[in-house]
């Protein structure tokens, strides 16, 4: 397997679309990773994709880095039959570099702009700027600061904008561990002020993988409110590491408008993944989606998989 190129020019043939497989529904998927990075400052904790077309696809990804001059966010662009082209970019503005970066989504209508989330439930509104990740706004999901009777906060894992401009609905998850459920939260985000409505909040607990689970290390939404999580399974930076892809349930709105998740009884299992960590999703067009992996010292990883439901 060819490595992946580091460098500061991204080539122009890479914006577009992969060539996708279709893993068995709920058997192991077809190994078909490639190579982002090397070591445990490349690992891929969030992605979005930012172009696709029949050359190729082009993502964001961030990294969960916390030390002074690690890296916190690249562009890799993905072409079949090639080593992977990867671009660190610059991260630019507000008071201090994020620390331990776990989520990133577009934000609909807005080319060009993400939110990334820090474990902490901090969130960075960006633009996009040539190699530059520009600071616009900062802000706090609702409940961060809360403490449990142990003395534990949330751990967030995943956050996703679903929605249209003017109506959108923020979905984000606190990961959970093995006996502690992953927590899913939904609620209306007025993005010109970035002040969240009220939140409905469902438990979510997965069956596979069945020890030092992650029930939600990442999530996203499909246009028709679907909810697809990934969970993952971490036993220490040298694995070993498993995964799997669930259909939860869906995201919807009430008779006043206001968003509520309504979840399966039990997650539907899509795919698994043995030997990754994976902790980041991104879905469309259809089916289509883009599956990272924070497999710790052995690096990040990519690949395409049919996962996400419609």
């Amino acid at each position: 397997m060819n490595g992946p190129r580091v460098t500061r020019s991204l080539a122009a043939a890479v914006l577009g679309g992969l060539a996708l497989v279709t893993p068995a529904l709920a058997a192991p998927a077809q190994e078909e990773w490639v190579r982002t990075g090397e070591g445990i400052t490349a690992g891929i904790s969030g992605i979005a994709v930012v172009a696709r077309g029949p050359a190729g696809v082009d993502t964001v990804v961030v990294h969960d880095n916390k030390r002074p001059g690690e890296p916190r966010i690249s562009r890799i662009g993905l072409v079949p039959g090639s080593a992977p082209v990867v671009r660190v970019l610059r991260w630019q503005g507000g008071d201090r570099d994020p620390v331990d970066l776990e989520s990133l989504s577009p934000v609909p209508g807005a080319p060009g702009e993400l939110v990334a989330l820090e474990s902490s439930g901090h969130g960075f509104h960006l633009r996009l700027t040539g190699e530059t990740a520009q600071v616009l706004r900062e802000f706090t999901v609702p409940g961060a600061d809360a403490v449990d009777p142990a003395g534990h906060r949330d751990n967030y894992e995943a956050f996703f904008l679903a929605g249209t401009p003017g109506r959108l609905t923020a979905v984000w998850a606190h990961r959970g561990q093995d006996a502690d459920p992953a927590v899913l939260h939904a609620a209306a985000l007025d993005w010109t002020a970035l002040a969240f409505g009220a939140r409905d909040s469902a438990p979510v607990r997965v069956p596979y993988p069945a020890a030092g689970v992650r029930h939600v290390s990442d999530l996203t939404v499909s246009p028709t409110g679907r909810v697809t999580v990934t969970s993952a399974s971490d036993a220490g930076d040298d694995g070993p590491f498993d995964s799997a892809v669930y259909d939860v349930g869906r995201v919807e709105s009430d008779l006043f408008g206001r968003p509520r998740t309504v979840l399966r009884d039990a997650p539907l299992r899509i795919a698994v993944f043995p030997g990754h960590k994976i902790e980041a999703l991104a879905c469309g067009p259809a089916a289509q989606g883009v599956l990272g992996t924070d497999d710790e010292n052995a690096g990040g990883r990519l690949r395409a998989a049919t996962v996400c439901p419609l």
